[in-house]
């Protein structure tokens, strides 16, 4: 990730006097021109950019010498991976720079060679029963007869055949595509994040380069804040200042409406995990930052590459004044084709969002009559809707439109035998679909992609810090409010906040909290988090003692008391660890309010301890009076009961919280995937370390813990822990994990019919099939769920509960949790 600089000292030879001159520079690493201490030119040769215009027609009064440098990364389009596009950074690897020449471009067999290549496609692909291919085919002859590449004189009369058949018109119910240049960056992927930086750099420099020769190209942006995510004030300061001529330059087509901010939140965030709070703070520092630097708030939330989409998703949108959504991943489906491009999508609450997916199924195209084609064969609501999307321009790790691109599409912007292409806007796209809108389909629910089911699992410890992070600030605004709340001198600590929610929004970046993203990236998101517990701690502590300051202080006199927060809406009674005066743990059983707090003196009494008895077969059972447990040896449930009910939870024969580990070999891509044939090599954990023991003998707390071998070398131990009056038992799992190609889950299965399981999602739940009745029944046999997942019948259910997983199933009577 380092750069090197090239200093390039050029003489242009007076003899060139009147003609287009180029700078040439290829190399396999991406580069940067400076020019006078200020960015002018993106070069990736992967991106089709590997020259600078230094004159469109060489004058006398220009300058013939000069002085460029070149900023030349030791990175190319898709990072330093070795062999694939997809890799992980190669420490080996080389880059060359291969080529650096000043030439003279030649315009008039450029534009030839790009008036032959639409011809040629027209003739490929409008098919022998078009008499448009034909017609393009023989002027396409006409004009290599008339050419005589000695001699330019002759090139306007070949161009001259070409726009014949450029210039003849469609029809009126030609279909219209809105073309919309875009440059997808990845906030960090197979480069980490201060790269993506200088990537956004070399990306919007060469736009601007494109607006100021083609007025009408627009340029849709979902990453302008990408120069302002990270450390706010610092990393903001300190890239404006590498790069305020850029900046500013931006602005202005922003206001000119070329340079158009898209998106509405503040990475392009995961559309699956992030908990419904950390969706509206997307939203809301999106929008705000949108409000802040360009005067207006985005109407189109822009989430191209995400790995399927929460049914919460429209009403969080409508609350943040966004109506329209864009995509394509659901194109990427590997089961079910989505049988919509345009259409309404309807979430839990019933709020809607007119939602459109370009039918190129892509958002890197590159302007070619194959895909304007494409566009209008593959749309699915031919009939209902005569408009769609075109995003063009080089993708994922930046590069954007290119002048070709542009040229392509000015040929075919209204050609009969083709549709009709216009360099449109996001919003001139969707209003045009809103008046087309009365004959649209809704969609219900969840847009669930059938691919990259793996990423609910993938890297557990961005998964645990994600989770914790997203409590550690609930609670710290819950106290600080009720801290300014009570008066006082305590000053809401907004702007800290905002810098940590900033933090924790970056890491929900669509590679970063999915885990597919290299080891790199996972080492920064893991410091993120570290920070944000760090900083959250010293901010809870800070508001607590100005909350209850009062409290803490030791009186004459006063018996031993203990000062206890719930940070939850409602009165909860629950046993608790508190650390006694001679250091030692001690155990009180408490009730706190309602977002309150108590001061506990004499603990609470439960109606009935917890027994734990160990049997003469080496199982344990616990009881609370509430809830009735049996443990085997390997630390499995046999039985778990309602005492009251005497309803048996777990079916005769089987285990619940029985481990069982997976081949995991899919088809495509390690950190993304997990396919459907894994189920079939089940192999149940049975390998025993440690025999199931009591470690805590009852009153309050019972618990025994047992460990077990997982695969060649990996450790697992657990502690089974029953509290006093507590409905559920808890299970405290640690994983020492050395296994490849593996996929660990704990499974229940449970005495309850149910032909839906219930998933908690953002702010609400969700019910999936539990059967694989129909192909997009059983395309989701892996899902992702939040804190728990249920299956219930009439007056009684089992629940599976967690505090850092994402990944989870139920099929038939099998609740199961990828760990």
């Amino acid at each position: 990730w380092e750069t090197c600089w090239f200093k390039v000292e050029l003489s242009i030879p007076p003899a060139w006097a009147g003609q287009e001159v180029h700078f040439v520079w290829e190399s396999d690493g991406e580069g940067m021109v400076w020019r006078d201490a200020q960015p002018v030119q993106g070069l990736t040769k992967e991106g089709e950019k590997t020259s600078y215009i230094l004159t469109s027609s060489l004058k006398e009064m220009e300058p013939h010498s000069l002085t460029l440098y070149v900023e030349l990364a030791c990175n190319g389009l898709f990072g330093a991976g070795k062999g694939s596009m997809i890799a992980p950074p190669d420490p080996d690897r080389r880059f060359t720079l291969s080529k650096a020449e000043l030439v003279i471009f030649s315009r008039d067999v450029y534009e030839l060679l790009v008036d032959l290549e639409i011809l040629l496609d027209m003739a490929q692909l409008l098919g022998e029963e078009n008499q448009r291919s034909f017609q393009a085919l023989y002027t396409a002859n006409q004009m290599v007869n008339i050419c005589d590449i000695t001699d330019p004189s002759t090139f306007p009369a070949a161009r001259d055949l070409a726009a014949a058949i450029f210039n003849q018109r469609n029809g009126g119910s030609q279909h219209t595509i809105h073309a919309v240049g875009h440059c997808h960056i990845d906030s960090a992927w197979l480069w980490p994040y201060e790269e993506t930086i200088r990537k956004c750099a070399r990306s919007w420099v060469t736009v601007v380069r494109l607006m100021e020769c083609n007025p009408e190209l627009t340029f849709a942006c979902s990453q302008l804040r990408l120069i302002s995510v990270f450390w706010q004030a610092q990393q903001f300061e300190w890239v404006r200042s590498w790069y305020p001529g850029l900046y500013a330059q931006i602005q202005d087509f922003v206001a000119k409406g070329q340079f158009i901010p898209v998106g509405g939140t503040w990475v392009e965030m995961d559309g699956n995990l992030p908990s419904g709070e950390s969706m509206v703070r997307q939203f809301l520092q999106g929008q705000h930052f949108f409000q802040e630097q360009f005067g207006r708030i985005c109407s189109e939330f822009w989430l191209p590459d995400t790995f399927g989409y929460s049914a919460q998703l429209p009403q969080l949108m409508r609350g943040c004044g966004i109506r329209r959504f864009l995509t394509q991943k659901l194109s990427w489906n590997l089961v079910n084709t989505f049988p919509h491009h345009t259409f309404f999508w309807e979430g839990i609450d019933g709020s809607r969002v007119l939602t459109h997916f370009p039918p190129g199924d892509s958002y890197e195209m590159h302007g070619r009559v194959e895909e304007m084609l494409k566009t209008v064969k593959n749309n699915k609501d031919k009939g209902r809707v005569n408009h769609s999307a075109l995003l063009f321009g080089f993708g994922d790790g930046g590069g954007g439109p290119t002048q070709k691109m542009l040229d392509r599409m000015k040929r075919m912007s209204d050609t009969d035998g083709l549709p009709r292409v216009q360099i449109s806007t996001p919003d001139r796209l969707f209003s045009v679909l809103e008046k087309e809108s009365s004959q649209l389909c809704t969609w219900v629910g969840e847009l669930f992609l059938e691919l990259h089911n793996g990423t609910y699992t993938t890297q557990a410890q961005i998964k645990k810090g994600n989770r914790e992070c997203e409590r550690i600030l609930h609670d710290v605004e819950v106290l600080s409010t009720l801290a300014l709340a009570r008066g006082g001198a305590f000053q809401y600590p907004a702007s800290q906040l905002q810098r940590l929610w900033r933090l924790l929004l970056l890491n929900q970046f669509h590679d970063v909290l999915p885990g597919s993203c290299i080891q790199l990236v996972v080492e920064d998101a893991l410091q993120y988090y570290a920070e944000i517990r760090r900083a959250g701690a010293q901010l809870q502590e800070e508001a607590v003692q100005s909350l209850c300051g009062d409290l803490l202080q030791p009186k004459a006199g006063s018996v031993e008391s203990t000062l206890v927060l719930n940070t939850l809406p409602w009165e909860r009674t629950e046993v608790i660890s508190k650390t006694g005066p001679a250091g030692t743990e001690a155990l009180a059983l408490v009730t706190v309010p309602s977002m309150g707090y108590a001061i506990v003196r004499e603990p609470l009494l439960p109606p009935q301890l917890v027994a734990v008895r160990k049997q003469e077969d080496g199982s344990i059972a616990m009881e609370n009076g509430v809830i009735a447990v049996c443990l085997d040896v390997m630390g499995r449930l046999t039985s778990l009961r309602l005492v009251h009910s005497e309803r048996e939870s777990v079916p005769d024969g089987c285990y619940a919280n029985q481990f069982a580990l997976f081949d995991d070999v899919p088809l495509y891509w390690d950190a993304w995937d997990v396919m459907d044939y894994h189920l079939e090599t089940r192999k149940p954990v049975t390998t025993l370390l440690k025999p199931l023991e009591i470690t805590l003998a009852g009153g309050l707390r019972g618990s025994a813990s047992f460990s077990l071998r997982i695969g060649e070398s990996s450790t697992l131990t657990q502690e089974i822990i029953l509290d006093a009056t507590c409905p559920y038992l808890r299970f405290l799992t640690q994983v020492e994990w050395k296994e490849a190609h593996k996929f660990l889950k704990v499974e229940f299965p449970v005495q309850v019919r149910g032909t839906n399981a219930t998933y908690e999602i953002q702010f609400g739940h969700l019910q999936r099939p539990t059967h694989w009745n129909t192909s997009w029944d059983w395309a989701r046999f892996e899902v992702w769920a939040h804190k728990w997942l249920d299956l219930s019948e009439h007056g009684f259910g089992v629940a599976l509960l967690n505090d850092c997983k994402y990944g989870a199933s139920a099929h038939r009577n099998i609740l199961s949790l990828s760990l």
